[in-house]
């Protein structure tokens, strides 16, 4: 399957919501308004497909000099299994290291897909407070938060 990685413009945000939208429902990726992502937008990495449908993405968020966040990775159900979630986070993996990021953390409830790519276990308490007090706190499960982090250092 040919696949496209490359930065979405302001008008796949709407297509980026509607793709995210079952995940959001469940509480297993936080939802961003269409100005959040606006705001956002050059943190995101996109997978189209040959006909240019969006069939994944990611953010890379920037916490501090030495830290950044994959978030937000989804890859559309009948895409998953392919290789495509890989090559989104590496694309984003890519510019972190062009940006001289050290580390890169993420939360998530698969391990094992962040395993393979060399991410490590953490405990919770290494998470920077800010980034608690701003965003796990609009999560629909905080405080009871059954996130596994993980972190990847260069």
């Amino acid at each position: 399957m040919e696949i496209e990685i490359s930065k979405p413009n302001l008008l796949d945000i709407k297509k980026m919501q509607e793709l995210v939208l079952p995940e959001v429902a469940s509480g297993v990726i936080l939802e961003r308004s269409s100005d959040e992502m606006a705001n956002a937008i050059r943190s995101y990495t996109v997978a189209k497909d040959k006909s240019g449908l969006i069939v994944g993405f990611c953010a890379l968020h920037i916490h501090t000099i030495k830290l950044a966040e994959i978030r937000s990775l989804i890859v559309k159900g009948e895409y998953r299994n392919q290789n495509i979630g890989a090559k989104i986070v590496e694309s984003a993996l890519n510019e972190a290291k062009s940006l001289k990021v050290e580390e890169i953390l993420v939360l998530t409830y698969a391990k094992g897909f962040f395993d393979k790519l060399g991410f490590s276990e953490i405990s919770k308490e290494q998470i920077p407070d800010s980034k608690i007090w701003v965003d796990c706190i609009r999560c629909k499960h905080f405080p009871i938060c059954e996130e596994i982090a993980l972190i990847k250092r260069f």
